[in-house]
């Protein structure tokens, strides 16, 4: 039977409230604030470090199996075409040559550039080059809009035949309030236009797999992907097998932020079937240009905004309309403009534009990084009109308990009221600083089951299929496994991300860790507990006359006993037990997380260029099990935000419909020279959600760092900035209006 715990939950010092929870009879009473604990909230290098390290970690790409063949597609480069002739017979008997199948017969429509036109197998790669360069294919090529605006104008192509490009999808529209009241009643209100760019992932590992046949009709898989389970289904329909059939092993991975989370692609389809026909491995990985064309991207968005608020400082309403793009999809192309902020009137309408490119996939806090561009870019620019500070107009307006105490530990970090003071100073160089807030909301989800197994000698093994993509899911699962057995996370041993273990949760969404650490921590207990319960039997006692302090079991007479002694009374067949995530408990501290960044720029504003100097980033992700990996996970995000801010940029030819800048040398992205000094101040909080009081950290750390570096140019020129990437000739341009 469920048992009532009543305990605190929120911030050691901050916000907090009591709160009781219906607690699983198999499940450890959760942590609340007051939780003395020995391993979790101390800083624990990365289990796995010295394997990446040394570069004896195994990645997708590393993967060469005996006997292993090539495959790769050819692809068509034109953004809208029909095929018209195929010739594969020159490529057919080329030395070394295996197969080659046709995927897009005469008369097959393209609609964006990188479709896979022909798949082509060899025992070497350099063999797979000349057999594709030996592929005759003739198109019919016709017009295609590749960019939004292009997309709804009238009278633009049709990706979809069957309807228009520009469509408003079933969430695509929000009410609330009487907003054409407020706007006519505001004390002030200003309107803009905001636009973000298309962003690709860029991953330092492409997407691939290799294939394996293994006798009696299975598969081992080895692939670049945010989740075993899923491509291991999605491989198994492929192939017209039982997913019981296909073994999906995903050791190290380098790097998906969302574009790997679904299943098998046309690449992965083609080098099955190559593998299944010969009966040999067979490898296929995409080249930098095709992973930038075909392998995903976040959308643009054009955000036409209008925000207003009354004569005491308080937002009254925002009306708006967005457009996006997600490639030759159907939807997916939102911004999440409308939250953070107490809006009580509110009406916006989202529009997704089909475009002849690449489809749009799941991208680190999809919509957000755009959407708060545009709301917090508004918000600054009310303040700036009414004449308020804009830290304290987000004050007023923000009614998150810890956000609240979030913008006052930033501010104070960077020195706000100092540095808006001072800036943007005398001379050609000008300085500035901004902020933006952050939000996500994953608790976690899943009933995923973790195994565990104790042997003799007090050796610990974990075991479930989840994936590591980098963010240190290993070394997490080990220190909460470590707190319950009152060990060390080094002498556990984390086996994952191989599907022949329990199924794990999709690397994704923030909800790895908040969806894995609990089954994790309960299997450590239900491992105290069955080694609790031989101590009984060898002290001839009750085993609820056991006690545990937290590193040593006791009983009565004053006996005790260290793990490693209790071990020695295991058989010789080992102990085995497992733990489960149970379903969130019904309430909790708060629904998301919270969130804030504050950046200190410097624009020369002769070149236009711009250097980030500081991010104070302000975060928190329910209990922070290991600020070390939570540090890293807040540097990377707020890296790849600056990235987003003032580089990165998917530019398309118009008229060609291909991709102008495809490689690592012409995508820019942020380099080591370029990074900015980040501060990182981990809120830790007890959620309430769980056992062990986790939600995610991995996406809302990128939210807010564009427009807090947008705010930050903005008050170092004077001038609004409202169109990413920043550019210095959007910076020269901005200033040339201004003057």
């Amino acid at each position: 039977m469920p048992r009532k715990v009543t305990y605190t939950v929120g911030q050691a010092g901050g916000p907090t409230r009591e709160i009781s929870v219906n607690v699983h009879d198999l499940d450890v009473d959760p942590w609340g604030v007051d939780a003395k604990l020995r391993v979790v909230g101390t800083e624990v290098p990365r289990l796995d470090a010295a394997v990446k390290a040394s570069g004896r970690a195994k990645y997708t790409y590393d993967m060469n199996r005996p006997g292993m063949a090539y495959s790769r597609l050819l692809r068509c480069f034109h953004a809208h075409a029909v095929v018209t002739s195929v010739d594969t017979s020159a490529a057919a008997k080329m030395p070394g040559v295996l197969g080659v199948t046709t995927l897009l017969d005469v008369g097959g429509r393209i609609t964006f550039a990188g479709k896979g036109v022909v798949a082509v197998c060899a025992e070497t790669e350099e063999q797979l080059d000349d057999a594709l360069h030996a592929i005759e294919v003739a198109y019919d090529v016709r017009p295609g809009a590749v960019t939004t605006d292009d997309g709804r104008a009238e009278g633009a192509e049709r990706v979809d035949e069957r309807r228009d490009n520009a469509v408003v999808g079933r969430r695509g529209r929000q009410e609330r309030g009487d907003p054409d009241a407020a706007l006519a009643a505001a004390a002030a209100q200003v309107s803009a236009t905001f636009r973000t760019q298309v962003q690709t992932h860029s991953a330092l590992e492409t997407h691939g797999c290799v294939v394996e046949p293994t006798g009696d009709g299975e598969y081992t898989v080895w692939a670049s992907t945010q989740g075993t389970g899923s491509f291991r289904g999605t491989m198994a329909r492929a192939l017209g097998i039982g997913a019981d059939k296909v073994r999906v092993i995903t050791e190290h991975m380098g790097g998906g932020f969302g574009a790997k989370l679904g299943g098998v692609d046309e690449w992965d389809r083609a080098a099955a079937f190559f593998a299944r026909d010969l009966g040999r491995p067979v490898k296929a990985m995409l080249d930098r240009r095709a992973e930038h064309l075909v392998a995903g991207n976040r959308p643009d968005s054009i955000q036409e905004m209008t925000l207003a608020a009354n004569a005491e400082g308080e937002i009254t309403a925002l009306v708006g309309t967005t457009h996006g793009t997600a490639g030759n999809g159907g939807g997916g192309a939102g911004a999440a403009n409308t939250r953070i902020y107490r809006i009580p009137n509110l009406r916006m309408t989202q529009t997704t534009v089909s475009t002849f490119a690449g489809r749009a996939r799941a991208f680190r806090a999809p919509g957000h990084p755009q959407g708060i561009f545009a709301l917090d870019g508004s918000v600054d620019a009310l303040a700036e009109k009414m004449q308020i500070d804009p830290l304290a107009f987000r004050l007023k307006n923000d009614p998150h308990p810890l956000r609240q105490v979030q913008w006052r530990v930033g501010a104070e970090r960077i020195e706000w009221e100092r540095l808006r003071r001072e800036y943007p100073g005398d001379g050609t160089v000008k300085r500035g600083v901004g902020c933006a807030a952050a939000i996500w909301f994953q608790r976690g989800r899943g009933n995923y089951v973790v195994n565990l197994q104790v042997a003799r000698d007090g050796s610990v093994i974990v075991s479930n299929a989840v994936q590591d993509i980098g963010t240190g899911t290993r070394t997490v699962l080990a220190m909460l496994v470590a707190e319950e057995l009152g060990l060390t996370p080094e002498r556990i041993t984390v086996r994952i991300g191989d599907t022949n273990f329990p199924a794990g949760p999709g690397s994704g969404g923030s909800t790895t860790a908040p969806s894995i650490g609990p089954a994790a921590r309960e299997a450590g207990y239900h491992a105290r507990l069955a080694l609790a319960a031989l101590l009984a039997e060898s002290w001839e006692c009750e085993p609820d006359k056991i006690d545990w302090s937290g590193t040593t079991f006791s009983g009565p007479g004053g006996k005790n006993s260290t793990f490693d002694e209790a071990c020695k009374l295991i058989g010789p067949e080992g102990l085995a037990v497992s733990g489960q995530r149970r379903p969130n408990y019904k309430q909790g501290f708060s629904g998301e997380t919270a969130g804030c960044q504050f950046a200190e720029v410097e624009v020369d504003t002769e070149t236009g260029v711009i250097r980030v100097l500081r991010i104070v980033a302000v975060h928190d992700a329910g209990r922070i099990v290991d600020p070390l990996t939570a540090r890293s996970q807040v540097v990377g995000g707020v890296i790849q935000g600056v990235s987003y801010a003032l580089h990165e940029d998917r530019r398309m030819d118009r008229n060609l419909g291909d991709m102008v800048n495809p490689t690592l040398d012409t995508y820019r992205i942020l380099g080591i020279a370029d990074c900015p000094k980040i501060d990182c101040l981990l809120t830790s909080i007890d959620s309430g959600f769980n056992n062990a009081g986790m939600m995610g950290l991995g996406e809302p750390v990128t939210v807010p760092t564009a427009g807090a570096v947008a705010n930050a140019v903005s008050h170092a020129l004077g001038v609004r900035m409202t169109e990413l990437p920043i550019t210095p000739a959007r910076v020269l341009a901005a200033l040339g209006g201004a003057r």
